[in-house]
């Protein structure tokens, strides 16, 4: 069986060909059969679709993948990822760049390859705290959205109308404009 696999960190990423229905359709065309999807950072440990894959993946089989950052980012795991997978007999195919095996030449090429894709990572985080930096020393709020300001007196009314059973707080908070997490924090404060 040909498996797919296909990650985005997040589900509107579709830059560089790697948005999930550019690498459904590279895998489809390169002949998977069936495709896993998931929707999480690469250094993140906890990706369910690669889980389930994993789970169900047996001698002669073959996963997929359209790059090798989106399977691993990091050295380690991605070295330890694949070598678990030739001892089980399952091949791994980067599309971009051939099959993955257990040769002297082989595991040169995945650690070069996953040796980059760590870097890459890390000089991305680099240049992303740094221009945190830069935006929060201009006065620029770079984490998370401003809080609203909500005139004391509109809001104890709704908090009124919540308490008297007219509007639930979902309700509140759509009129309001604001999270649940928002309403009740306003709430602790009063």
């Amino acid at each position: 069986m040909i498996y797919g696999y296909a990650r985005v960190s997040t589900k509107g990423q579709a830059r560089d060909g790697n948005s999930l229905e550019g690498q459904t359709s590279a895998l489809q065309e390169a002949g998977a059969e069936i495709i896993y999807h998931d929707s999480y950072t690469g250094c993140s440990t906890h990706r369910p679709e690669l889980d389930k894959l994993l789970s169900v993946l047996q001698p002669g089989d073959t996963l997929m993948v359209t790059k090798l950052d989106r399977f691993a980012r990091s050295l380690y795991q991605g070295a330890q990822l694949i070598e678990n997978l030739t001892e089980k007999e399952v091949t791994i195919h980067v599309l971009n760049l051939g099959v993955m095996n257990n040769t002297p030449t082989g595991k040169l090429i995945r650690n070069l390859m996953l040796g980059i894709a760590e870097f890459e990572r890390d000089m991305i985080k680099e240049r992303t705290s740094e221009g945190k930096a830069i935006a929060r020393e201009k006065g620029i709020r770079v984490d998370g959205r401003p809080e609203k300001n909500i005139p004391l007196p509109l809001f104890r009314d709704f908090v009124k109308k919540q308490k008297d059973g007219e509007m639930t707080v979902a309700e509140c908070c759509a009129v309001l404009n604001i999270s649940r997490s928002t309403w009740y924090k306003k709430l602790s404060e009063q």
